[in-house]
């Protein structure tokens, strides 16, 4: 079974190897935050196309789509710390290649989307492998601080490395992939004085195609048989798909209130600094509230909270809404996470994470694509309205929801 009993001592803080996962995946973190916003500004700069930024930016979650469950198998079967770590070599490896290339006047397109969907399937398998590890890294009961810490660090991490991410290209278009290379090895080296185990002792399986087959099919069969996993994780899905049309959307309903690029930023800090309180306050509330009333109140604020997009007669004002409906999905996001780690059983948690993960990479991934045709022929403001009110049929849909609402963390 899964690690519901581990007794780790001491305070969370206080534990090594939380600390050395932690700082690994911060540093790495900011090494993306980093190259996140110099990757397409290196395409245009190169191409001249905002089309071709787009679609290498899209790469990543394409990847995921399409290698999202076999990685979720794979990292089931595999040593999940020395797949962790090969992936960090690999990525820093990869992503090295690009100021390297440039060094000797070589880079092209070719390269950048060769290393893209490289560094896609590495991440993919590292993020399941990641997150199937935690609960073998820290007790159960200790899910909800180090999910919440690990968010609050996280989403710290990206105000910062949007507010730098623009110095650091203009001292030198390679050096936010330089440095991002160096922090993937860094996370290794982390990772490689880690002391714990990332999994329990399990029997080898065959090798065979056919069995990995099996094996993401035993996943899915597990996951369709929880209830309440499996209604949140569609709820959640559904929810992507506003999720996904949001970005585009805001950018849009900024620049119509006469917002310079500095204020556009601004909107989306305010939205990391909700994201950031959320993630503070998700602990201490998911161990207060049941899991089914932290949904269904996470639901209701995002369909409260919407429309005031539609609205909102300032930039500063819109930040004021940003800020609002990114406190609340931190906290229902712990207890869910938590929840769902803390029941699978370890040796299903890379393929559960996984088919969660594409689902509602998924519904993120079809709401991007849809944007900008559902603004060009509805209006941002149409638009608006019927995204709040799909939020307000997804919070009426768990509302009435008796597994929804009667689910708990306990469970």
């Amino acid at each position: 079974m899964d690690n519901l009993t581990s007794t780790l001592p001491g305070p969370l803080w206080r534990q090594h190897d939380f600390r050395l996962l932690l700082g690994g995946r911060l540093v790495s973190q900011l090494g993306d935050s980093l190259q996140f916003l110099a990757l397409p500004l290196l395409v245009i700069a190169l191409t001249g196309s905002s089309t071709q930024a787009g679609i290498l930016l899209g790469l990543q979650a394409v990847v995921y789509l399409v290698f999202g469950l076999l990685a979720g198998a794979l990292v089931d079967r595999w040593n999940r710390k020395t797949t962790m770590i090969w992936c960090e070599i690999g990525r820093g490896s990869f992503t090295a290649t690009i100021p390297i290339a440039a060094m000797f006047g070589t880079l092209g397109m070719p390269q950048l989307y060769a290393v893209a969907v490289l560094n896609g399937v590495l991440s993919t398998l590292f993020g399941a492998a990641n997150s199937s590890a935690l609960p073998n890294i820290v007790p159960s009961s200790n899910l909800p601080t180090a999910l919440g810490t690990v968010g609050a660090m996280s989403n710290a991490l990206r105000i910062v490395g949007a507010a730098v991410a623009g110095t650091a290209y203009a001292v030198s278009r390679m050096f936010p992939f330089a440095f991002n290379a160096v922090s993937f090895l860094a996370s290794a080296a982390s990772l490689r004085a880690i002391r714990t185990d990332f999994q329990q002792v399990r029997a080898t399986t065959p090798r065979s195609p056919r069995v990995l087959v099996t094996d993401i099919g035993r996943g899915l069969a597990w996951l369709w048989q929880k209830p309440v996993i499996r209604t949140l994780a569609l709820l959640d899905a559904a929810d992507g798909l506003r999720y996904g049309a949001g970005y585009l959307l805001i950018i849009m309903l900024a620049q119509g209130l006469h917002a310079n690029p500095t204020q556009v930023g601004t909107v989306f800090a305010s939205a990391g600094i909700g994201a950031l309180l959320g993630s503070l306050l998700a602990p201490a509330l998911a161990r207060r509230f049941p899991l089914g009333a932290l949904s269904i109140t996470m639901l209701w604020a995002e369909a409260l909270a919407f429309p005031f997009y539609a609205v909102a007669p300032t930039w500063w004002l819109l930040s004021l809404v940003a800020f609002t409906e990114s406190t609340v999905s931190p906290v229902y996001n712990v207890a869910l996470d938590s929840y769902r780690l803390a029941v699978t059983p370890d040796a299903l948690r890379g393929r559960v994470t996984s088919a969660v993960d594409t689902l509602t990479t998924g519904g993120a991934a079809i709401g991007t694509t849809a944007s900008g045709t559902l603004i060009a022929l509805l209006g941002t403001t149409t638009l608006t309205l019927i995204l709040a009110g799909w939020l307000t049929l997804l919070a009426l849909a768990a509302t009435l929801s008796k597994t929804v609402r009667t689910a708990r963390a306990t469970d």
